[in-house]
């Protein structure tokens, strides 16, 4: 991976974008994919829509969501502590003891989500699953006066945002979901066909909202067209204890991004993607989808009169967590597979089943 994309990666990873809150981050892809778009823009939902070849017959949209699992302050007592609200899917007891941010019209104001310390729990407390109504974030104010003055209802609010690298080229972040998939879109747009034009319009965008309900891919879709669609995210790697192979796949960090098959993927579009996984000996692994995918390839696949739609995902461990870990050589694959995929695409290829 070159540094400057890498660069890319962590400054995506280090900056806020709880869905609907994601203008920030947004400005940080426009920034970076200006010197080699051929079009850039911004849609009214919030999405960048970066294209090359934008005037080609056969338009390709490629899907990777910018947005991260947050929470919104939604109260503040009387002395000074901030009651929350979860903006897409937590485990509350993931959150407990970990330190915050919360993303104020000044700057950003740190904090923590912690309980009292387990000497004073009762026993029937110590087994009781905490509930998010029961959390408080402290950000150190004696009263409620004190606290308005810095917080907003209604500010975002995230974990702290750090990136670290382990062994193995694996990485861990908050927002790995999936702004890994958001690197892989645009980082395979810019390898795509590079010195030379391209046979299909390929845009590039990254989604809003997908968190709360796959919201910008159903607009960005509209707004492109595209004939084919390809959503990047990260799925569950099972190369841990406690998960289920014979349920959920044998999915492995390290191991190269994961093609779905399955009723909601165009087979036509899933086999391409193989072809050229294979003859660019670029590594892969398959998994099956039964049924509609909780991601942006669900949104793209309904759009209008339909769309040929493919899934690529990054295998994730300990997904929706403060520490999502991924592979840095498995989203540079995805980028190389989704760039050699795009490359061998023509105008009037045919991908009704």
């Amino acid at each position: 991976m070159e540094p400057k994309a890498l660069d890319f990666f962590q400054t995506l990873l280090a900056t806020p974008s709880p869905s609907g809150y994601e203008s920030t981050v947004q400005q940080i892809v426009r920034d970076y994919v200006t010197p080699f778009a051929d079009e850039v823009r911004t849609d009214l939902h919030g999405n960048v829509i970066v294209a090359k070849n934008p005037d080609s017959p056969l338009r390709v949209m490629l899907a990777g969501h910018c947005d991260q699992i947050g929470l919104i302050v939604q109260h503040i007592d009387d002395n000074g502590f901030l009651y929350i609200q979860p903006i897409g899917g937590w485990d509350p007891e993931v959150l407990i003891g970990q330190r915050m941010t919360v993303w104020t019209q000044v700057g950003p104001l740190f904090g923590v989500i912690a309980r009292k310390p387990i000497h004073l729990l009762t026993e029937e407390e110590r087994k009781q699953v905490p509930k998010m109504k029961d959390l408080w974030l402290d950000v150190g104010a004696a009263s409620h006066e004190e606290a308005a003055k810095m917080v907003r209802i209604g500010d975002a609010v995230t974990v702290e945002l750090a990136f670290r690298t382990l062994a193995n080229q694996y990485a861990v972040s908050p927002a790995m979901d999936d702004k890994a998939g958001c690197w892989v879109v645009i980082e395979a747009l810019r390898r795509a066909c590079q010195g030379k034009k391209l046979a299909c319009g390929v845009f590039a965008v990254s989604t809003v909202q997908e968190e709360l309900g796959l919201r910008g891919a159903r607009t960005a879709a509209f707004g492109v067209d595209p004939q084919v669609g390809i959503a990047v995210d990260v799925t569950h790697a099972t190369d841990c204890p406690t998960i289920e192979k014979k349920e959920e796949g044998d999915v492995r960090l390290g191991r190269g991004p994961v093609i779905h098959r399955g009723p909601n993927m165009n087979h036509k579009v899933v086999e391409r993607l193989v072809k050229a996984a294979d003859e660019h000996q670029i590594a892969y692994q398959l998994a099956a989808s039964a049924r509609a995918t909780g991601t942006d390839a669900n949104a793209i696949q309904v759009n209008r009169a339909g769309v040929a739609t493919g899934l690529i995902s990054i295998p994730n461990r300990y997904m929706h967590s403060p520490v999502e870990m991924i592979s840095l050589a498995d989203i540079d694959r995805a980028a190389d597979l989704l760039a050699r995929f795009v490359e061998s695409l023509t105008p009037g290829m045919v991908f009704t089943p």
